[in-house]
Parts: C-alpha cells; structure tokens; sequence
C-alpha cells in the first residue's frame, strides 16, 4: 500500500509541470500578443530646509544665508576654511570654498 501510495505521489508531482505546461495555448503565427504592464508614477518631494550633515548648499541658499558671529551664540570654533551661517532657525557650519554641510545646529 505504501508503495503504491508513493508511486501515485511522485507521478502526481513530477506531472504537475507538464500538465501546467499543456494548458498554456501559443499565439497563432499572424498574429502579435499585447501584454498590459501597469505603470505606476513615483511623487518625488524635494524639502527644502531639511539640513544634513554632508549635503551642499546650493547656490541660491548660500545668497539667502547670513554669516554670523558665532562667540554671540555660544557656537565652537570654526576649523579653517570653514564658517557659521544662519538659514531660518538653523546654523550651519559650511566649508566655504565647498558649500558642504559640517555641523547643524538648531536656534531655540
């Protein structure tokens, strides 16, 4: 009984692919298939004023920004060939030759 049963098992799963195979019906010679594909459009949303460290200022931004004193708000030392700016509530520390982004900090 148990060969049996393993017989009718293994003919059942080795003819699976096959029988899957002969269900599917070629395209008559003439004629061309159109296949549909869903296109789906990605939103891209760009926030503007999300500071990180290690993103450029671009140019507009760096007109907008106003370098400050940075001993009146209590901020470190600026290594050379950097400086302090203010954009909205923010300092950033900027490279000036660069634009990139070293430090953030955020005004209260």
């Amino acid at each position: 009984m148990r060969k049996i049963f393993t017989v009718l098992l293994a003919a059942s799963i080795l003819g699976m692919p096959l029988a899957a195979a002969a269900q599917v019906k070629p395209a008559p010679a003439g004629k061309q298939t159109v296949v549909q594909k869903e296109v789906v459009k990605k939103k891209v949303v760009i926030r503007k004023g999300g500071w990180v460290k290690g993103r450029r200022l671009s140019v507009s931004d760096r007109r907008r920004a106003t370098e400050i004193d940075y001993r009146v708000y209590q901020l470190s030392t600026p290594p050379r060939g950097y400086h302090w700016v203010r954009l909205k509530n923010n300092f950033l520390l900027v490279g000036i030759t660069s634009g990139l982004i070293s430090k953030v900090h955020e005004a209260r």
